[in-house]
């Protein structure tokens, strides 16, 4: 019985996958909500989680065990891109002009110095190599767009999980810090959520912030922070790359 049970678990592997990061993304936002009261974003606590099972799994992360090999597709790059493509598909271009010129120039400002921070500080913490700085500076950025960098330009995946790791910084700082810096800034009106959101990009980060702060802006940066996230992951492989490799020749 065990043995037959285990054998279609093995066979419907990609099932599998999909029903454990299900019950992680599950107990994530549960603990977000009960536990922290929504301080920590429940994407930021599920990414932490599988952080440190893929730790535990080995070099290819739960991948290794039988039973969860359809995780090697679930997180494989495919599926990955995808899901990137198709959030920043749902936005629509004409609502970013309401913004104005300030909603378009906040997405290269906010990329530039994210990504320029990140590499400068990739370079202090001994990291020479173009691969490795260029990807870490894609990780200030956004969780997302450090493993898209890496995994485009070849990182190594100890480097491209680093990245992740920053990122996974970066959206908690944000979620913590929005709603006590939102009055100091004017971040009360959806223009400048939309400018808020084109600054900082991560978008979980973001849409925390924004929902402990005021709930009604959170579709404003949220909308921005998509921007950000899809114009990043054509930036920092490319143009980016490029800046950092001119710099350390």
């Amino acid at each position: 019985m065990i043995d037959s049970i285990k054998n279609s678990l093995e066979k419907n592997d990609l099932i599998v996958a999909f029903l454990v990061v299900g019950t992680i993304m599950v107990i994530s936002y549960w603990i977000s909500k009960r536990l922290t009261k929504g301080i920590l974003p429940g994407a930021a606590i599920a990414i932490s989680m599988g952080l440190l099972l893929s730790y535990f799994g080995g070099e290819k992360g739960l991948a290794n065990l039988p039973l969860l090999s359809g995780m090697a597709l679930l997180g494989g790059t495919m599926l990955r891109d995808f899901s990137i493509v198709s959030t920043s598909m749902g936005a629509s271009f004409s609502q970013i002009k309401k913004a104005g010129f300030a909603g378009v120039l906040s997405l290269f400002v906010g990329i530039f110095a994210a990504f320029f921070m990140g590499s400068w500080i990739a370079y202090l913490l001994g990291y020479s190599d173009v691969l490795s700085i260029t990807t870490i500076g894609a990780g200030a950025c956004s969780f997302i767009i450090g493993p898209v960098t890496g995994n485009a330009i070849g990182a190594s995946s100890e480097v491209i999980a680093l990245s992740i790791a920053i990122g996974v910084i970066k959206t908690v700082i944000v979620t913590l810090l929005t709603p006590v810096i939102a009055k100091r800034i004017g971040l009360d009106n959806p223009q400048t959520a939309m400018i808020y959101g084109g600054i900082m990009g991560t978008t979980s980060g973001v849409a925390a912030g924004l929902a402990a702060t005021d709930p009604k802006l959170v579709p404003y940066g949220a909308l921005t922070a998509t921007f950000y996230t899809g114009l990043a992951c054509l930036l920092c492989p490319s143009v980016l790359y490029f800046i950092i490799v001119a710099l350390m020749a």
